[in-house]
């Protein structure tokens, strides 16, 4: 089969596109027909050296999101079955999507949301996953409150700010002046052009904050969450001390692979509560490009590759 390996870890020219076995399904796997997979800056920030910290084997094939139809089942597999179209978010340490199968989990996996495509669905799981536990699982945001999105027109943030909308938020977004029309859209009631206002100055009493910047941004952000008020950062721990000073709580989260919230978000896709956005479809054979397009941390929604032409 063609996927997406590196043998090295480095720049975007250690991307081969070549041959590679068909893997096989163990007992509670499945093998996917992948249609089309996902991109994720942690994949490129695998690709460059954090494989190391996953104690990934080498070759490694890149690629954690993927969307298209079951071709064989393992043992024990009984909640899905040859033909059903999924798509799923798949543990770092084994990847495995730049690939035209993969093997995916039973317990990784869910049914597609029937009314988007397998590009859309492809931008979905660790997106959304990543939204939804840092969100509901670990700030456990309420009806009512108020929470602060900062990228809210990033992969995570599309997510981030229709979740909070559907779960009954007020919702405020950092973003680009260019996509605050977009953010509006999409049900955001505050949208802050971060090169032009200092959100610190204009945000207070927030309940919670979803931080995928870090930095400045982080230690500005304590200041405008309520007393009690919880700062979640997916992009590594924020300061405790600077936590405990503002009386507020941080958290760091990893996302993890769940087929039941999986499921749940899209049934929330399918309702038209949820809209999945897709900025950038690339062909497998262009990895090196979308790499390079999700390098620039600039892109509206999610970047996608498409490995079966639909």
């Amino acid at each position: 089969m063609t996927a997406v390996r590196i043998h090295e870890f480095g720049g975007r020219d250690v991307l081969k596109v070549e041959q590679a076995p068909r893997p096989s399904p163990g007992t509670g796997e499945m093998l996917v027909r992948v249609h089309v997979a996902g991109v994720n800056p942690v994949d490129w920030k695998v690709r460059q050296s954090g494989g190391r910290m996953l104690n990934v084997k080498l070759p490694f094939t890149l690629g954690y999101d993927v969307s298209g139809v079951v071709e064989e089942m393992g043992e024990g597999v009984s909640q899905f079955k040859a033909g059903d179209e999924v798509f799923a978010y798949l543990s770092l340490s084994r990847g495995g999507g730049y690939a035209e199968y993969a093997i995916v989990k039973f317990d990784e996996a869910a049914k597609k949301p029937k009314n988007v495509s397998h590009v859309e669905a492809a931008g979905v799981p660790l997106a959304a996953l990543t939204a939804w536990q840092a969100l509901f699982d670990t700030a456990d945001l309420k009806e009512g409150q108020t929470a602060l999105v900062h990228a809210g027109a990033g992969g995570v943030g599309v997510f981030a700010v229709q979740l909070a909308k559907w779960k009954g938020a007020r919702v405020i977004a950092t973003a680009s002046k260019e996509n605050h029309d977009f953010l509006k859209q999409l049900g955001v009631d505050e949208v802050i052009d971060y090169k032009s206002q200092k959100f610190a100055d204009v945000v207070k009493d927030v309940d919670v904050v979803l931080d995928s910047v870090g930095g400045q941004t982080t230690t500005d952000s304590f200041k405008v969450l309520k007393k009690g008020g919880i700062l979640v950062s997916i992009v590594g721990p924020p300061s405790r001390k600077a936590a405990d000073e503002a009386g507020v709580r941080a958290a760091a989260i990893l996302v993890k692979p769940s087929g039941e919230q999986l499921a749940q978000i899209a049934r929330l896709i399918d309702e038209g509560k949820v809209k999945p956005v897709v900025g950038h479809v690339f062909p497998l054979a262009e990895v090196a490009k979308a790499h390079e397009q999700s390098e620039t941390g600039h892109t509206r929604g999610k970047i996608v590759l498409r490995v079966v032409e639909e």
